[in-house]
């Protein structure tokens, strides 16, 4: 299982190559959200999300033997390039699942990096575990999953281990950190950096509307499922179902699941654009969007988001801001 310590030991391997990325402000999103926001802008680390700090973790942790046989990971996409940028560092081969579904520019991405790519159907209900399984034993290879892997569970908890730091340097002890939620590595290496480091701060996992099953498994006490696998923008946080080390650290460790709209979330990707110069894409922006639109469910005076990705199609980032005009008028009235 992953711990503090483990996470300590991701941070010396990881803070060498990953980008420390800031927190930001302004005040129109203070006055949209009714409270002070600051943002956490992973969509400004390499390969555009915080998926690298996990991807790295993971391989850099592996044995030169390991390595030599190569890795393979199953993703929509960020999981991928950061598996991919740091297979590629060490010289090690990488296959990565992606669904056929995924939008071309994560997958062009991925392929630019290296990696070899193998699509599967996940409309039509075929199991990117069943694959990722069955070819990481023909072909020898590790399997590095997206969320339910110590190392990348601790890789992505430095996240947290900087929020702390950050957080303090600006006198804020207490704040609820939202965090956009697939499998829940993120918000889980999150939860457990605070546990040490800011224990006042609690984690709340946000989702999109019809595929909060982190929420429903949160507040039911168990392990539940989507009942569908597509059917919203936020591509990169679509998982089946919460991770099997994830979920028992979020029910120790985390608030109630929030859960937003794809509208809500084109609207924060379009301010976010506006008052912070920052770039996301849709499952990047659903803990800003709770922020800034579901304030009701948070009870502190001050709230991080992290801002997860930025790898977005032209198509949607123009969507998002063409909506821009409405959604300013929305949410200053």
């Amino acid at each position: 299982m992953t711990s503090f310590a483990l996470i300590q030991s991701a941070a010396e391997r990881v803070s060498q190559h990953a980008r420390v990325t800031p927190l930001l402000c302004s005040p129109v999103l203070d006055m949209i959200a009714g409270r002070h926001l600051l943002v956490k802008a992973e969509c400004l680390q390499h390969t555009g999300s915080f998926k690298f700090r996990g991807g790295w973790a993971a391989v850099s942790a592996l044995k030169p033997d390991a390595l030599k046989r190569g890795v393979l990971a199953y993703s929509s996409g960020n999981h991928a390039q950061g598996v991919a940028t740091a297979a590629k560092a060490f010289g090690a081969p990488a296959v990565i699942i992606m669904p056929k579904d995924a939008p071309d520019l994560k997958i062009n991405n991925t392929r630019a990096l290296g990696a070899e790519v193998i699509l599967y159907d996940r409309a039509g209900g075929e199991s990117r575990e069943a694959v990722g399984e069955t070819i990481a034993q023909k072909r020898d290879l590790t399997l590095i999953r997206p969320y339910d892997d110590p190392q990348v569970i601790a890789g992505q908890g430095t996240v947290g281990l900087e929020i702390a730091d950050q957080a303090s340097e600006l006198g804020i002890r207490e704040a609820e950190v939202l965090v956009c939620c697939g499998g829940g590595g993120l918000s889980a290496g999150i939860a457990l950096a605070l546990e040490k480091r800011a224990p006042q701060m609690r984690v709340r996992p946000v989702e999109p509307k019809g595929f909060e099953d982190m929420a429903r498994s949160l507040k039911q006490h168990e392990v539940t499922s989507n009942s569908k696998l597509t059917g919203s923008i936020c591509d990169a946080i679509l998982t089946p179902r919460p991770g099997q080390l994830t979920f028992p650290i979020l029910t120790r460790l985390a608030g109630s699941g929030i859960v937003v709209s794809d509208e809500d979330a084109l609207c924060a990707m379009a301010l976010a654009y506006q008052h912070l110069k920052i770039v996301l894409e849709p499952g990047g922006a659903v803990a800003l969007a709770a922020a800034l639109f579901h304030g009701a469910a948070i009870q502190t005076d001050a709230v991080i988001a992290v801002a997860t990705g930025g790898n977005v199609s032209t198509e949607i980032f123009q969507k998002a801001l063409t909506l821009l005009p409405d959604c300013e008028r929305r949410y200053t009235q």
